[in-house]
């Protein structure tokens, strides 16, 4: 027990308990498989995108223009779909491709000019907005092909509500799982992951992971390359739940993302986070935003919650850490 209450994982779970313990209460429809299944689906973009930049912040990095990258991702491949009439696969990758594309320049700008991480990616990131607004004169695209919004609707497998809904597992709930597992694998069984564990448990100093014989530059082009495949992902994912694409439509999102990641546990010097505690922090978002709908609650309430729930969650951390450095570290007292 001792070990379980020393992970800041625990202590959000019980946080998740105690909203669900009295959203239910108040809304006894909060508590259902429709309502489960449905979050799960309308949060994996989000999902998607957090579970990229918890890669990111464990380096000690961190990555401003994640969002943009999904717009300009998002928007390239529906043009590029509806002229050549393209697969949903064909979709994903090409999204996948500008999305690594503009990661890589992230890790480029940021590794050879030792540009602050913030600083280069806040840059990039109004730089693919301006480009896409003025190459698009901030145009909407609302016709996308029919095979979108078949394969948004697709299902692994269907249960009958009692009023006749429909509802299930959705594919778009399934390639979150994917990336979820997919990373996981990677920060715990690859010696890529623990060089990114490495550089950001060095306050993002590269010199001693690299003293360590890690290759800090092949772990930089991959950490922002994963990002911004994760970001083009994510933005056919957003495309498929809401079957239109809009230059701005991602815009503020950033916020959110950041959100969540710190919420599971990340800390913005970087070496620490998990994949469990980030997806704990974009249930904990998706149970406030659906929880304050259901009590009809007024919107503006869901930004302060948030902004408290971080408080108290990165207080926690800073004693957490506290703590274990008092452990560890140990003061010997002058001899008289």
């Amino acid at each position: 027990m001792k070990r379980l209450f020393r992970k800041s994982e625990t202590y959000l779970l019980l946080v998740i308990l105690v909203f669900s313990g009295v959203i239910t209460c108040v809304n006894p429809s909060f508590f259902s498989l429709e309502n489960l299944f449905d979050l799960l689906k309308s949060y994996s973009f989000l999902g998607i995108l957090a579970v990229g930049l918890l890669v990111v912040l464990i380096s000690g990095g961190i990555d401003m223009s994640f969002a943009a990258v999904a717009t300009v991702a998002e928007y390239l491949t529906a043009l590029a779909v509806m002229r050549w009439h393209g697969s949903i696969f064909m979709a994903f990758l090409i999204a996948s491709l500008i999305g690594i594309l503009l990661g890589v320049g992230n890790a480029l700008l940021i590794y050879r000019f030792k540009i602050p991480t913030v600083i280069a990616t806040i840059a990039t990131m109004n730089v693919f907005y301006g480009i896409l607004i003025m190459a698009t004169g901030g145009k909407w695209i609302y016709a996308l092909p029919e095979n979108f919004g078949t394969f948004a609707n697709l299902r692994l497998f269907t249960l009958v509500g009692q009023g006749g809904s429909q509802y299930g597992l959705s594919i778009i709930t399934v390639i979150w799982l994917g990336v979820i597992l997919l990373t996981a694998f990677i920060l715990r069984h690859t010696i890529t992951g623990r060089g990114i564990y490495a550089m950001g448990g060095c306050n993002a100093d590269p010199g001693p992971a690299e003293r360590a014989g890690f290759n800090v530059f092949r772990i930089h082009l991959f950490i922002y390359s994963y990002m911004g495949l994760l970001a083009g992902v994510a933005g056919v994912v957003q495309a498929l739940l809401v079957q239109t694409v809009a230059p701005n439509s991602i815009v503020g999102k950033e916020l959110n993302v950041i959100a969540a990641v710190i919420l599971g546990g990340a800390g913005i010097a970087g070496g620490t986070g998990s994949v469990t505690g980030t997806v704990l922090g974009v249930a904990l978002l998706a149970i406030l935003g659906n929880g304050l709908t259901l009590m009809k609650i007024p919107s503006y309430w869901y930004d302060i919650l948030i902004g408290g729930v971080i408080l108290v969650s990165v207080t926690l951390n800073a004693l957490q850490a506290r703590k274990k450095r008092s452990k560890v570290i140990e003061i010997e007292e002058p001899a008289a």
